[in-house]
């Protein structure tokens, strides 16, 4: 496309009529479209021949189309490329009069980024700025010559009525978990009053067949339906993470604007580390990949076999308790010379013992043998027998805090009176808010193998079973909803981070004491 002189102030900002339909928003947003931010900010921007691709068979299709799905991995100019179809619907090619376009995320910071590109990316220009009235507190852009309007909506904002939508951009609709969404479907029938109303999709893969994105593609690809545009980005089901042709399969923007460093760096991690490497595959080779993992590999966890020292300084616990007939475990942590010393200990009723291991398929009963286990009398577990260990266990440290879950935690306290044991206890969460940033601290202190374990089997064992569910926006948690094999310990060592942290719920300390 040959170079255009810039259009004084005042000037049409519709490309050519000569030009075809995908041509004149290519064009338009080469002309008026500056980079709103990084390196090439304030330059124009030029967008990638996939993004070309992807435009011309949306608007050169010899029917009207009505879906249109690119579905590629993160960091891939998704954002960027909405921001501008947004400006080309409303000052550009694309404008109607008095019409409605809007894009809708799962979470408000979503929906602000779109909003906030295309408002950079106005005031960047001379020519769009004229042509466009940014409201930033309803997240809004209206086109003055015909009137069009862009609003940036979220799932978990107010639910809005009335609109009569031209064009809707599904942003991000990979975080749909599930068939169905009353907020996509909302969006989609305020389309009724157009018969060429257009519905854009830009998202990474969902990670399950059974979630709506993947219903859409698969049916786009299957039906061969001509009002349906469909483009997948994404490396083969077998790529190995480290090569390098099955990144470019699903990052097409890898040889211009997008980080190969940084994909390189993220691949190297998710080879270490099974927690990261399925959100790698989904975020990064935009695979179909439940992203809930093992959260540390047999090898990283065996770096730790080192036997922990006597605890010197403060002491941060985790206290997680069990149903009646399976594991309870207190994981005690101390940080001494940049390493975190780690002491776990287990108790199981001792008349379940065998039932357990069967059901588990673990040792339970060599590790009780071995001292591994300490047992309470009868079928269910023995808080007071519990109370009266941790009392002798906790008696000659300095106890700084101990969280705990507050399942269950009312028996323990009773337990606790009545054995005369005083404990700075800590209440911690389970959910996203106060795992994800234990995890985190955990996940550090693993990879650089400051942690000292010893090795011990049970806590091992809870290593091993331990998974991670990430919610949309990244957040984890360890999935303690899995029918069989232990997590308990890690749950202990993962809470013992935590409260060293800070990261807890916003509830006071307080000490269960006798009066």
């Amino acid at each position: 496309m040959g170079a255009r002189k810039q259009p004084k102030k005042g000037k049409d900002t519709n490309p050519p009529i000569g030009l075809s339909r995908a041509e004149r928003v290519i064009e338009f947003i080469h002309r008026y479209v500056k980079v709103p931010e990084g390196k090439l900010v304030g330059r124009p921007m030029r967008l990638d021949d996939f993004q070309k691709d992807f435009i011309r068979r949306v608007y050169d299709n010899e029917v009207v189309t009505r879906r249109a799905i690119l579905s590629i991995a993160r960091k891939n100019g998704k954002s960027g490329l909405i921001a501008a179809l947004v400006l080309a619907h409303i000052v550009g090619p694309e404008a109607k009069l008095n019409s409605q376009v809007v894009s809708g995320a799962r979470s408000r910071d979503q929906a602000a980024l779109v909003f906030k590109l295309a408002s950079k990316m106005v005031r960047l220009s001379r020519e769009l700025s004229a042509r466009v009235h940014i409201v930033p507190s309803s997240k809004t852009l209206i086109g003055k010559v015909m009137n069009a309007e862009y609003r940036a909506l979220s799932a978990d904002g107010d639910k809005n009525h009335g609109l009569s939508p031209a064009l809707v951009i599904f942003d991000e609709l990979g975080q749909v978990r599930g068939p169905k969404d009353a907020f996509v479907e909302a969006l989609e029938t305020a389309q009724g009053a157009y018969d060429d109303g257009l519905q854009l999709v830009i998202s990474t893969q969902a990670p399950t067949d059974a979630d709506l994105l993947s219903i859409w593609i698969d049916d786009a690809i299957r039906s061969e339906d001509p009002h349906m545009v469909c483009m997948v980005y994404a490396a083969d089901e077998d790529a190995n993470l480290d090569d390098e042709e099955q990144w470019i399969k699903a990052n097409p923007a890898i040889n211009s604007f997008r980080s190969r460093a940084e994909l390189e760096q993220s691949a190297a991690k998710a080879k270490r580390m099974p927690a990261f490497e399925t959100s790698f595959r989904n975020l990064y080779l935009n695979q179909r990949v439940n992203m809930v993992s093992a959260f540390v590999s047999p090898a990283v966890w065996k770096a730790g076999n080192r036997e922990p020292m006597p605890f010197v300084g403060p002491v941060y616990g985790g206290l997680d308790l069990s149903a009646t007939t399976d594991l309870t475990a207190l994981v005690l942590t101390c940080r001494m010379d940049d390493e975190l010393h780690v002491q776990a200990y287990f108790w199981m009723p001792a008349d379940m013992v065998a039932d357990a291991a069967n059901r588990d398929s673990a040792p339970y009963d060599v590790w009780v043998d071995q001292g591994l286990i300490r047992t309470t009398p009868g079928k269910v577990i023995d808080y007071d027998f519990v109370a009266r260990d941790i009392g002798e266990i906790c008696a000659d440290l300095d106890i700084a805090k101990i969280a705990f879950d507050r399942w269950r935690m009312d028996r323990m306290n009773g337990a606790l009176e009545r054995q005369g044991v005083v404990l700075p206890l800590e209440p911690f969460g389970q959910g996203y808010v106060s795992m994800s940033p234990a995890l985190d601290a955990l996940e550090a202190d693993l990879l650089t193998e400051k942690v000292r374990h010893g090795g011990h089997p049970v806590l091992a064992m809870c290593a091993a079973n331990a998974i991670v569910k990430p919610d949309p926006a990244g957040n984890r948690k360890l999935d303690k909803s899995k029918k069989t094999g232990r997590i308990d310990g890690m749950v202990a060592l993962a809470m013992a981070e935590g409260v060293e942290l800070g990261a807890v719920e916003a509830a006071p300390s307080y000490q269960i004491m006798v009066v």
